[in-house]
């Protein structure tokens, strides 16, 4: 299950992104919908390709990874957390294995 949410923001573009943190109950329901919801077209379209190879079951393992790849990838293209819906985020940072960087405050 989803532990939290981490409040992310590009400080370059000013966009706000949310991602949940734990278990992606969406993708265990939705498959490969939710990452493109999301924009998250990279990952979209792998697990519609993986989905398609292995009649599904690769929705299996992406229901527990899939949320922490998304969060990798904000990272990755310049977000920083803004805020957390609760916790603190250093148990989230445990959870997901790597350090989260955090936005200055204004």
């Amino acid at each position: 299950m989803a532990y939290t949410s981490i409040i992310f923001e590009n400080e370059e573009t000013g966009a706000i992104k949310e991602a949940p943190v734990g278990f992606s109950w969406t993708t265990f329901f939705f498959g490969f919908f939710p990452a493109l919801f999301r924009g998250d077209w990279k990952w979209g379209l792998i697990m519609f390709a993986l989905y398609l190879v292995t009649l599904g079951l690769s929705g299996l393992i992406f229901m527990f990874i899939y949320n922490k790849l998304y969060i990798k990838g904000l990272i990755n293209a310049g977000f920083k957390a803004k805020s957390i819906a609760s916790g603190d985020m250093e148990f989230a940072a445990s959870k997901l294995g790597f350090e989260i960087p955090v936005a200055q405050a204004a």
